[in-house]
């Protein structure tokens, strides 16, 4: 008797254990692992970050039938779901609309893996760099909001060119510096490198180097796999725009030339039926001249500008998508070269 007594008591402390944990993860926090280089130097690949969901209000879980610690898919298996799909909620966001701010670090749902409910999406971790309502270009691999310059440069990387009058660059120095990306570009003494303002100082110490230049797309550039993928623009990584962020309440006139930017927002974001008939647009078999808006919207960029999958490749970040503001780093390890050496430095520390 004393031995089920006792049982029953652990079987309670561990349900309501896991119970606190799972209320935390869903409304306040939760910790996630950074998997890519696409925000360096900012954020590292084996960081460990914690994510506030209060930051933005609590997103109400939109599939609550899933299992516990797991994301789209049960372990060792390939195709059976985490979640049920049969029980669904609305979009509701606790305490109102997410208050970004501008080069907030954001994580959110990846929006073109439609084949998956929205909260069931893989988790992006990008800078917002564009607000709803802005008009945002890249210019030179730079954002400018409303004809204003609003990057942060000290955070950013791009890939450079880098001349020695040498064929080498020793690989200690640049494992010190902590340059992982690069290595030999065309001719002899030609090296190509990702770069921060920081390591790029460093490098124009190097006693070898005649010079260093960014490698950039020029302007006018069409690359079709840059958002909207259409002939009537274009862009490129490093010369985007200008394109409007669509927010909540705001129309736009409507043309068979714009439809490419937002038919991903009207057709499949905010779940109306849009069809182009003789050069005519429909709307939910309405002729339609314009379109407002029902949710917020965001342009999200990572800081390592040259090895970045964001919005420049698939658009926009609605609303509804967005789970929390990275707020700090846990702990970090390096796991480059399999050596699984620990970051002290960067434990605890603020992301900014």
């Amino acid at each position: 008797m004393k031995n089920k007594k006792l049982l029953k008591e652990w079987a309670k402390a561990i349900l309501y254990a896991l119970l606190t944990i799972l209320i935390i993860r869903a409304f306040f926090f939760e910790a996630f692992t950074i998997p890519s280089a696409s925000m360096e130097k900012s954020l590292m690949t084996g960081d460990y970050i914690l994510v506030s969901k209060l930051s933005y209000g609590a997103r109400i879980p939109m599939t609550p039938l899933s299992f516990p610690f797991v994301h789209q898919k049960l372990p060792f298996t390939e195709n059976t779901n985490s979640f049920f799909s049969w029980l669904k909620l609305p979009y509701v966001r606790l305490f109102g609309v997410p208050s970004v701010k501008r080069n907030d670090i954001v994580v959110f749902n990846y929006p073109m893996e439609q084949e998956f409910p929205v909260d069931q999406r893989t988790y992006y971790v990008k800078r917002c760099v564009g607000l709803p309502g802005d008009t945002l270009e890249v210019r030179n691999g730079q954002v400018y909001c409303n004809n204003i310059y609003t990057d942060m440069p000290e955070q950013l990387q791009f890939n450079y060119r880098v001349q020695c009058d040498r064929d080498s660059i020793q690989s200690d120095t640049l494992v010190k510096w902590g340059i992982t990306e690069g290595g030999k570009y065309r001719n002899k003494g030609e090296f190509w490198f990702n770069l921060s303002l920081t390591d790029i100082d460093r490098m124009k110490k190097l006693p070898h180097l005649t010079s260093i230049e960014p490698l950039l797309k020029k302007k006018g550039v069409f690359n079709d796999y840059i958002f909207p993928a259409s002939e009537n623009y274009l862009w490129n990584e490093d010369f985007f725009g200008p394109v409007y962020i669509p927010k909540a309440g705001d129309s736009v006139r409507l043309s068979l030339d714009c439809l490419p930017l937002y038919q991903q927002i009207i057709g499949v974001y905010e779940n109306n039926e849009l069809s182009v008939r003789n050069d005519s647009i429909f709307i939910n078999k309405k002729y339609s001249r314009s379109y407002i808006f029902k949710m917020n919207y965001f342009f999200m960029m990572g800081d390592n500008r040259h090895n970045s999958t964001d919005s420049r490749f698939w658009g926009f970040v609605p609303e509804d998508h967005i789970v929390g503001k990275a707020v700090k780093i846990l702990l970090s390890i390096d796991k480059t070269n399999g050596r699984g050496r620990l970051r002290s430095g960067r434990w605890f520390k603020r992301i900014k």
